[in-house]
């Protein structure tokens, strides 16, 4: 129920075009996110269902904990993650450029007691979109 409820707050705010710079504010052509820093990608596409401080949620649904995360250590997997999905996690691929996901895998890893300090490799980004 709470992955729905996620998913269907993300879809509402993509479809109303919010004004507030922590909405998920997607360019009406191609429909990918206008925000491009990490920390601001990650706040209106990743807390709603992660948390503020990436600790993740249980309830009706759960959503893993990005903070102190030790499969991060890699940048492929979370790569993979945003731009692939899986599960209940959605894919971003179609809504995110490279560079965008390379930002925000960066901010994922570098923040809430994670200390992967290595920018994401952008020829990893490359090979798991296919861009």
């Amino acid at each position: 129920m709470q992955r729905l409820y996620c998913a269907s707050v993300l879809l509402i705010s993509l479809a109303s075009g919010q004004a507030n710079a922590l909405d998920p504010q997607v360019s009406a052509p191609g429909k990918h996110f206008e925000q491009r820093e990490g920390e601001n990608l990650f706040k209106a596409i990743c807390q709603g269902c992660h948390m503020a401080q990436g600790q993740g949620a249980q309830g009706a649904g759960a959503y893993p904990a990005l903070a102190n995360n030790p499969r991060l250590s890699a940048d492929a997997y979370p790569v993979f993650m945003v731009a692939q999905g899986q599960g209940g996690m959605p894919a971003f691929k179609g809504l995110l450029d490279d560079e965008q996901i390379a930002a925000v895998v960066t901010y994922i890893r570098t923040h809430n007691g994670n200390a992967f300090n290595e920018p994401v490799n952008m020829a990893t980004v490359k090979a798991l979109t296919g861009r």
